[in-house]
């Protein structure tokens, strides 16, 4: 297998260089060059796989012979060893047909915990045959910060440099990450949102040079073996579902970047009968380019859902390709225009193909507390407020005359968002875990508005890079 950019400057990379990459030197984003296909007769014969299992069917369909099978098996293993149910991502059966996936089970409490887990694993195994040193730079929304710490925290041949929004994370959230102590680990705390973070990211990793001369890396969605392990889970929750692999299975996703949608359209282009739906918060941008074909940026608002408040979803750019047939060229143009004006209008022909697969679902505030007092209400269970956008969805539909077989991923814990719970007249009740990080030491440093975000991380990746090599030669 090998992968290519989504704007057509860059091909022919193996998986190794694909797990270093962040944004491709011409701007774009990396996919595979082809798309593996699963036969109805293979996916059958994965029908009562474990979660595990099937991960270690799909990867190396990406992977091929770069990491020998006993290898990949037993980092697969590991990487899944610190989760706290047995299933990893367990599907809760409520009556009404709420059918919730719990993806919440690992070490940071969400979903990101899945890929990034097996993440680290890729990372420690070729680094340490290389003997390479790789700086991983990467924003964060709320969850992928710290679940890309927690991956990476502690290696001899990893640095990490994250992000944050400064107060437009929950408080567990920021202290999940600005409490870890490892030498190699970085936070910064930015005065803008999710969105303005990305911008000095980008910025670092299309100054080819630079990225290449200080061994620079990605570990949110654009990384793609991020996406290649998310695709895993889209087939355990249709195996659950639908084991005889004879109808579709509609799956509602809590949707920012759209790094989880892209992992589901992978799937179903591999052949898996789902359907998605993006639920979105007031942060619209994916509905609007769903339904309207309007991909412009809106002003970020902040909800009750912070790791969904995005108006950049970068993610759209692998799904226009994977949906245009790989037209590298109708995807440039696109995202040139978009770069230059913050808008962009999807081709008709392209927003229909898109729409027979994925659709949309906007939420506002209060349709989310009003949807995490009914699960409670009717089933003493709860959710947090990106999880409950998928609910509201539910109950949307709840009653409808086509209303199929459905799973609503809960993309996180409760745990994680005391503001929320408490906002929707909840009880919440602090665990000894959350306790233990309100307690905890923190180390970060506060970048400003004013300042110049590209210089401060250039000069933090230069100085990272001197003290791993003063390392080497001591």
């Amino acid at each position: 297998m090998k992968f290519a950019s989504t704007r057509g400057g860059v091909h022919g990379l193996t998986f190794e260089d694909a797990l270093y990459s962040g944004y491709a030197a011409d701007g774009g984003i990396l996919l595979p060059e082809s798309i593996p296909q699963i036969s109805r007769d293979t996916l059958k014969s994965w029908a009562g796989l474990s979660y595990v299992q099937l991960v270690k069917k799909v990867i190396p369909h990406f992977v091929g012979e770069e990491i020998p099978s006993e290898d990949l098996n037993d980092l697969v293993d590991k990487a899944f060893s610190r989760f706290s149910h047995p299933d990893i991502i367990p599907i809760k059966k409520f009556p009404g047909g709420l059918n919730v996936m719990e993806m919440c089970h690992g070490i940071t409490w969400a979903f990101k915990d899945l890929a990034l887990s097996c993440l680290g694993q890729f990372f420690d195994y070729f680094l340490n045959k290389r003997k390479k040193h790789l700086t991983i730079l990467t924003a964060t929304s709320g969850d992928t910060g710290s679940a890309a710490i927690e991956s990476v925290r502690g290696m001899t041949w990893v640095d990490i440099i994250v992000l944050l929004p400064r107060g437009r994370t929950s408080r567990v959230q920021e202290l999940q990450m600005t409490t870890v102590m490892e030498d190699n680990v970085h936070v910064y705390r930015a005065d803008g949102t999710s969105d303005d973070t990305d911008v000095p990211i980008k910025e670092c990793f299309v100054d080819a040079a630079f990225a290449k001369r200080h061994n620079l890396c990605s570990i949110n969605s654009i990384n793609f073996a991020r996406i290649m392990v998310q695709v895993a889970h889209y087939f355990y929750a249709y195996l659950q579902m639908c084991p005889a692999c004879d109808s579709e299975v509609e799956i509602a996703i809590p949707t920012g970047g759209c790094g989880n949608v892209t992992s589901g359209c992978l799937a179903r282009k591999m052949g898996l009968p789902v359907k998605l739906v993006c639920c979105v918060t007031t942060n619209d941008i994916v509905d609007r380019a769903i339904v309207k074909g309007d991909y412009s940026i809106g002003e970020v608002k902040q909800s009750l859902a912070p790791a969904m408040d995005i108006q950049m979803a970068y993610n759209m750019e692998r799904i226009w390709h994977v949906f245009s047939d790989g037209d590298v060229e109708m995807v440039s143009n696109m995202m040139t225009e978009f770069e230059k004006t913050m808008m962009t209008k999807v081709p008709e022909n392209l927003r229909a193909k898109i729409g027979e697969v994925v659709s949309s679902h906007v939420v506002e505030d209060e349709g989310i507390k009003r949807s995490m007092r009914k699960c409670w209400e009717e089933n003493s269970y709860l959710v947090c407020p990106h999880s409950a956008t998928t609910l509201h969805y539910h109950y949307s539909k709840q009653g409808s005359s086509d209303d199929p077989l459905r799973v609503c991923l809960a993309s996180a814990s409760p745990i994680k968002f005391e503001e929320a719970v408490v906002a929707a007249g909840l009880r919440y009740d602090k665990t000894d875990a959350v306790v233990k990080l309100y307690n905890s030491p923190t180390r970060y440093q506060d970048v400003e508005k004013d300042e110049d975000w590209v210089d401060i991380l250039r000069k933090k990746i230069e100085d990272i890079e001197k003290r791993f090599q003063a390392r080497n030669l001591a």
